[in-house]
């Protein structure tokens, strides 16, 4: 049976702090640790919001978490800036390791699907912004079931979307916590440590793999099968 293999697309594909360059013309040197924190309360927002059942599209969350980040740091920015920064969420660039990687497992013989809290319609577009479309079979949102990662309905839903079996099934991201989430589900995974300062959540549950790069990911999944 072919490999299936679930990517992660914020962090794990597309580089999520793409946007520090725009951040700097509106923060100057605040953009590092805005973008951080915009990140984490965007992902604060959407474990919260899945807790709840209480969803919105993971758009929302983002917006939501640009005016928590405003406030944190005391920074008034106009509703034109706040939409300029909007609109970079769905023009990030892709990490440098990513096209050549995603061409190789695909001349291999996965299956590679994009797998995010985002909606389809949001994937597509960046997807295809960052030149990396044509590598995937298709888009599994989350948005397709109303909630977000680590639900494990999530996991549940990709294999009944792509018809393939957990056992056989690879998850690949940079977010501890969607590592665990497919591991608890069933799924393999593979952790992409894109910094050596990225930690991984002490608990019981450990990756199946590491990476630090995609450029790795071959190698590693040949010595699994």
């Amino acid at each position: 049976m072919t490999t299936t293999l679930a990517f992660d697309v914020y962090g794990t594909l597309i580089n999520t702090h793409g946007v520090l360059v725009e951040l700097s013309t509106m923060v100057g040197d605040k953009a590092t640790a805005f973008s951080n924190r915009w990140r984490e309360k965007q992902l604060e927002y959407s474990f919260r919001r899945g807790l709840m059942q209480r969803y919105v599209a993971f758009s929302e969350c983002t917006r939501q978490a640009l005016d928590y980040t405003c406030q944190y740091y005391q920074i008034d920015l106009s509703a034109e800036q706040k939409q300029r920064l909007m609109h970079c969420y769905k023009t990030l660039p892709a990490f440098d390791d990513v096209k050549p990687s995603l061409l190789a497992l695909k001349a291999e013989g996965y299956r590679l699907f994009a797998f995010s809290n985002g909606t389809n319609e949001a994937v597509e577009t960046l997807l295809t912004s960052a030149g990396i479309a044509e590598f995937f079979e298709g888009v599994v949102s989350a948005d397709e079931i109303q909630t977000f990662k680590p639900n494990p309905a999530i996991y549940q839903h990709f294999l009944s979307r792509t018809d393939s079996v957990a056992a056989n099934t690879w998850l690949i991201s940079s977010n501890p916590f969607d590592v665990t989430g497919a591991i608890s589900a069933g799924m393999y995974a593979a952790w992409v440590q894109r910094s050596p300062k990225a930690i991984f959540d002490p608990w019981e549950i450990k990756p199946t793999r590491v990476v630090n790069s995609l450029q790795a990911l071959s190698e590693q999944l040949a010595s699994d099968e």
